[in-house]
């Protein structure tokens, strides 16, 4: 059994070992006492080194913990070092996560039902009545984002005890273990069963700062930055913010505001552009249907081939076309390999049963209505077996 430093010390940066057992490649390693966190409980584990050896690893078999390495190292008694920062870093963000989901139970009666902890940020998994119809609103968030905050100010002491499970009262949420609990407190706010790294008050967790809420399956999914990581975002936040300002020449504060008018300009010039496309293809298909001379059966046929585009660009174009009174239009695209057909409503021509029927000999799909269908293949000699079959 592996006796679990950072059960009770959580900021032991340094400690020696014996080693008890060795796998036969020398890369994983037991010890008969570890500082080092396993992952597990949705806090990732700790880096650090053994020996001088970086820690590749650290893994929670139960009653041990297993320590992988990046080589072999010698020796009974070894010297393991924690990486502090990003031990540090875990424990903001893990104790944050408590304090977080207990103002959301306490305000919201919102229940806490899974966390990860990731590289960039974090989440927790949240599930209550206040959530029926939706995710939790902006206003919400905010304010259990201001009420987190309050209580880092409070510099509230993070203590832990070990109770039997069975005496445990007041758990936010109810333990399915039997045994002995280690339970982490805020003071008069939160008992949590955990077994992971947390700070010693809430001070130490820093700045909480919520990102991003959303809904995933049925639950609603909320990210949060703590402690460093909050203020690196926060930071990198400003810095784009102040080079969107000096884009416009501009206060950061009015920032917004321009954001909106160049996208409704933006978005107003495109409307403009579209409709002079349709219009110059409205032209342009009138000006190529008169250039047509109407074959024995009176239709004016138009086969259009290009290398490569989109058929949405040919729609316009086709439509004006077939505006007319006997009028067949035909395009193929090489890349992607794709067909679109147009007729006239007196053409005697069903656009969308003969397109199908030759895409579908040649491999391909599509299909549409009586006037315009359009469709692909897979490759160039497909197109080809598809445009035999649309020969007029």
């Amino acid at each position: 059994m592996t006796e679990r430093i950072y059960y009770a010390d959580s900021y032991l940066r340094e400690f020696p070992a014996r080693v008890v057992e060795r796998s036969a490649d020398g890369l994983t390693v037991y010890l008969d006492r570890t500082a080092f966190y396993p992952d597990s409980g949705g806090q990732p584990s700790d880096a650090g080194s053994m020996a001088g050896v970086a820690l590749a690893d650290v893994v929670d078999e139960g009653e041990r913990i297993a320590h992988r390495l990046a080589a072999p190292i010698a020796g009974e008694t070894v010297v393991c070092s924690i990486d502090w920062k990003r031990r540090f870093d875990h424990m903001q963000q893990h104790s944050g996560q408590h304090l977080l989901s207990a103002v959301l139970e306490e305000q919201f009666g919102l229940r806490t039902v899974s966390f990860h902890l990731g590289a960039e940020a974090s989440t927790i998994d949240l599930e209550g009545d206040a959530l029926e119809g939706g995710a939790l609103d902006a206003a919400a968030a905010k304010a259990a984002e201001r009420r987190a905050n309050e209580v880092v100010w409070e510099n509230r002491q993070v203590s832990v005890e070990f109770e039997d499970a069975a005496e445990a009262r007041g758990l936010r949420k109810a333990s399915e273990r039997e045994g002995t609990l280690r339970i982490v407190s805020i003071d008069g706010l939160d008992r949590s069963a955990c077994g992971g790294t947390h700070v010693r008050a809430t001070g130490e967790i820093g700045a909480i700062l919520l990102r991003k809420v959303e809904k995933v399956r049925q639950a609603t999914r909320l990210e949060f930055l703590c402690g460093g990581r909050a203020i690196s975002r926060a930071r990198a936040d400003y810095d784009a913010l102040l080079k969107a300002g000096q884009q416009f020449s501009a206060p950061l504060d009015d920032v917004p505001r321009l954001v909106a008018a160049q996208l409704e300009a933006a978005r107003a010039a495109e409307k403009s552009a579209r409709k002079l496309e349709l219009d110059l293809a409205r032209y342009r298909g009138r000006e190529l249907y008169e250039a047509q001379t109407p074959g024995p059966d009176g239709l004016r046929k138009l086969v259009r081939r290009e290398p490569r585009g989109s058929l949405e660009d040919l729609r316009a174009l086709a439509q004006s076309f077939t505006s007319q009174p006997k009028a067949v239009f035909l395009a193929a695209l090489d890349d992607p390999p794709s067909a679109l057909l147009a007729a006239s409503a007196d053409s005697g021509i069903d656009c969308g049963k003969l397109l199908k029927a030759a895409l579908a000999e040649a491999g391909g799909r599509g299909g549409g209505a009586a006037g315009m269908a359009q469709g692909s293949v897979k490759d160039a000699a497909a197109l080809e077996v598809a445009l035999s079959k649309l020969a007029f």
